[in-house]
């Protein structure tokens, strides 16, 4: 899972707790990748086919 953060401090462990309290087990990330900000296109969507390389 890549994540773009909006507010400094939070961490991986906390976004997998939080995912763990609410998700059914084989939807909980097994990592978590923090980015600084997240590949679009030109309309707006996430360019998915870039985060993979």
């Amino acid at each position: 899972m890549f994540v773009a953060l909006h507010e400094p401090g939070l961490d991986g462990e906390a976004l997998i707790r939080h995912c763990r309290e609410r998700l059914t087990a084989y939807k909980v990330p097994k990592r978590i990748e923090f980015r600084e900000q997240l590949p679009k296109s030109p309309i707006g969507k996430i360019l998915r086919a870039q985060l993979r390389t």
